[in-house]
């Protein structure tokens, strides 16, 4: 795949590169102090934003010039609605997050009628038509996940549908989205047994879809089945997730997952472009543990740690475009600086992320992307932040194994008081029932019940004074 960039680096050098080594926005990631607006702040890149130097690749199945820099449109702002009732969409801060990303060469934006509890694709329709069309490459996903949905009717619903919310004529790159999910037994009936995948050809054939491609999640057997129908259903790319730590760990974060390597490997020999996801590991590799971090804040002081994390996802030369889910405007800021351009990984940096993985690993972490499938609760959890609490408070030692420990007292007063400023009392882990629904939905596979029970007994010991 031509990169149209100075900055070039051929397939069978990258390939050595990063074997070499034994090979964001990232979600709002809150320090345990519960304080909000520290995120990766502390080691954000500093100095002005280019506007003519985003690094783009070439689609070599349509020409499309697309930035590496994608816009995931899966956490979008949210504020309070008027009346009170429950969160909306800041329509306004969407459309000052879109005018920006534009106006410094982004132009890729990925969603799903999934996003947002459903409120995505209105959202961005709304921002995007304020554009010419021509200036950007629209992607969603036929997000059929709940069995009443894999009906033909419904599926086609929901596919039209997304044509109304987004206020276009035609999706650039349409997906089956979350393939993997619930195995062949699930592809059979969201896309084949009901003729959707032989209606999205057509749409395809007819220019209502101009790139068809699938998202992986999870079960290897669907991934190698659709691809070795290749020949035949002519992918025009997919989106796999990828990053430092899943290029050859992904099993030791989640057994379910497949090494990108390999899921890389695969789509390289057929010349299919890939999408990325999940640069940032659900934000985790942007709030490493503070000696992790100091590493690679030693080697490139001025750059922020989620720099490194999207800088090794777009070396890659086969990778179309990373996605980032930019909530706010300093995590835009700070990607449009690390694209703007792409400053490739060398052999010797891909050599320390995967000692930062090896090492990151040895973290009791919970692998939740944040993705908020598992919502909504029906008993009003808010199992993301229940989760991200624990994994921000591992990551800077604030979960204490023993009262003998140490710093016992000040781990034990951060993790509470995080906890309670993070969380709302009503929708802690100690509201769980157990009931398991959210259970199917997450695409890493978590037991979220047993974890949000495990972390209630914590908490509970925290307060106790009993661990």
């Amino acid at each position: 795949m031509k990169e149209d960039n100075k900055n070039k680096i051929n397939r069978r050098d990258f390939f050595k590169l990063a074997g070499a080594g034994t090979l964001a926005s990232a979600a709002a990631l809150y320090g345990c102090s519960g304080n909000k607006n520290n995120g990766d702040s502390e080691s954000a890149a500093l100095g002005e934003i280019p506007t003519d130097k985003m690094t783009y690749r070439t689609n070599p199945n349509t020409g499309d010039r697309v930035s590496l820099l994608g816009y995931g449109c899966m956490r979008w702002p949210t504020r309070k609605r008027a009346d009170g009732n429950g969160d909306e969409i800041d329509q306004e801060a969407v459309n000052d997050l879109i005018d920006y990303a534009i106006a410094h060469g982004v132009n890729y934006f990925d969603t799903s009628p999934a996003y947002v509890q459903g409120l995505s694709e209105r959202a961005t329709g709304i921002a995007l038509k304020r554009h010419p069309r021509e200036k950007f490459f629209l992607a969603t996903k036929l997000s059929n996940f709940n069995p009443g949905t894999h009906s033909r009717e419904e599926s086609l619903a929901m596919y039209h549908r997304s044509f109304r919310d987004l206020q276009v004529d035609h999706i650039d790159y349409l997906l089956l989205h979350g393939i993997g999910m619930g195995g062949m037994e699930a592809l059979h009936s969201r896309y084949l047994d009901n003729g959707m995948l032989d209606f999205l050809l057509k749409e395809r054939e007819a220019g209502r879809i101009r790139n068809l491609g699938f998202s992986y999640h999870g079960d290897i057997e669907v991934f190698d089945y659709l691809l070795s129908r290749h020949d035949e259903l002519k992918w025009d790319f997919v989106q796999i997730q990828l990053n430092y730590v899943d290029w050859r760990h992904a099993k030791e974060v989640n057994t379910r997952n497949t090494d990108a390597e390999y899921l890389y490997a695969e789509l390289t020999k057929r010349n299919i472009p890939a999408v990325i996801m999940e640069p940032l590991l659900g934000g985790r590799l942007s709030r490493l543990n503070d000696h992790l971090m100091a590493r690679l804040k030693q080697r490139r002081p001025q750059e922020s740690v989620a720099s490194w994390a999207f800088r090794f996802a777009g070396t890659f030369p086969d990778v179309l475009t990373v996605l980032s889910g930019m909530t706010y405007m300093e995590h835009l800021q700070d990607n449009l600086r690390t694209f703007s351009p792409l400053v490739p990984c060398t052999e010797e940096e891909c050599t320390l992320l995967e000692d930062t993985a090896r090492r990151m690993l040895q973290y009791p972490t919970v692998p939740c992307n944040d993705c908020k499938y598992c919502m909504p609760c029906p008993y009003g959890l808010d199992i993301p932040a229940i989760l991200l609490h624990y994994n921000r408070c591992i990551n800077e030692g604030n979960v204490p194994q023993s009262s003998q420990d140490e710093n016992y007292r000040e781990a034990r007063r951060a993790f509470l008081i995080g906890y309670d400023r993070s969380v709302p009392r009503l929708r802690q882990a100690n509201r769980c029932t157990g009931c398991g629904q959210c259970n199917p939905h997450c695409p890493q596979g978590i037991d979220i019940p047993a974890k949000l029970q495990e972390i209630d007994r914590f908490v509970e010991a925290l307060k106790q004074e009993t661990l």
